[in-house]
């Protein structure tokens, strides 16, 4: 199997581009930058394409500029697997809310259905791999009628039970940071009050809100035990927008049996 380091010289080759060649345009990458870090050394691009030395970050973005290669095919070529962020990421539990910032538009790949039995009911629940025909992988991007790269994404902590069971702990959520302002009033039930996600310095937080004479008031469901936040706003506390979907594990040995 041919490595990173012989992927590299054959992308030199195919630009007919000399070891020399190679150390001059990575020294412009470097003034531009005004890091030295990004310089190719003859000596260290010979140990890189000859002797499978791993280069450094900045090595790896000047050939990517100079070679016209993806930097993320160039990662995966060394083993570091891009596409497996988002669900490495969630095999970490972190028990605080916070915000997610991959890049969802960048080439992640899902695992999609591709086609679905076309006498599906859309108003019934149902068991999704029931009725699937065929499944299949695909740029998240390339999703007919989603634009993926509008929203941004948060989760809620593991620990975080300020608004259950409206937003249970654990939930991945879907924030339209296009809609930023407090609503007050129009919703016909607590499940229709619009929830938020909003960055602290300290903290994030998915919560309904209030804003009256200059002060945020962040609201946690009734039955929490969570109290009641207030910030001078703007100023103490960034709305990042409205959550406007919800996604969040069924299986009980990925969520707590117990509130705290």
């Amino acid at each position: 199997m041919e490595g990173a380091g012989q992927r590299l010289r054959r992308a030199r080759e195919r630009l007919n581009l000399k070891f020399r060649d190679v150390e001059a345009a990575s020294q412009v990458i470097a003034d531009a930058h005004g890091n030295q870090e990004f310089v190719v050394l003859i000596s260290r691009l010979s140990d890189i394409e000859n002797q499978g030395t791993i280069p450094s970050i900045y090595r790896v973005y000047s050939l990517c500029c100079i070679y016209r290669l993806d930097l993320n095919d160039v990662l995966r070529w060394y083993g570091v697997p891009v596409e497996s962020i988002p669900a490495d990421a969630s095999g970490v539990q972190i028990k605080e809310t916070h915000g997610i910032d991959f890049n969802p538009d960048g080439g992640t790949m899902a695992t999609i259905p591709l086609a679905l039995d076309p006498g599906i009911d859309l108003r019934r629940t149902f068991f999704v791999s029931e009725l699937v025909q065929r499944w299949g992988k695909l740029p998240l991007a390339l999703l007919s009628g989603v634009d993926v790269s509008r929203f941004r994404y948060g989760f809620v902590g593991t620990e975080d039970w300020s608004m259950y069971p409206y937003v249970p702990p654990g939930s991945l959520l879907v924030v339209d940071d296009s809609k930023r302002r407090i609503q007050s009033a129009g919703w016909r039930s607590l499940s229709e009050r619009p929830v938020y996600f909003l960055e602290h310095r300290d903290a994030h937080y998915c919560r309904w809100c209030s804003l009256q004479n200059g002060v945020l008031s962040l609201i946690p469901a009734p039955d929490s035990e969570a109290a009641a936040l207030h910030f001078q706003y703007p100023g103490e506390i960034e709305v990042l927008g409205q959550v406007v979907g919800l996604a969040m594990s069924l299986d009980p040995e990925k969520r707590r049996r117990f509130r705290p």
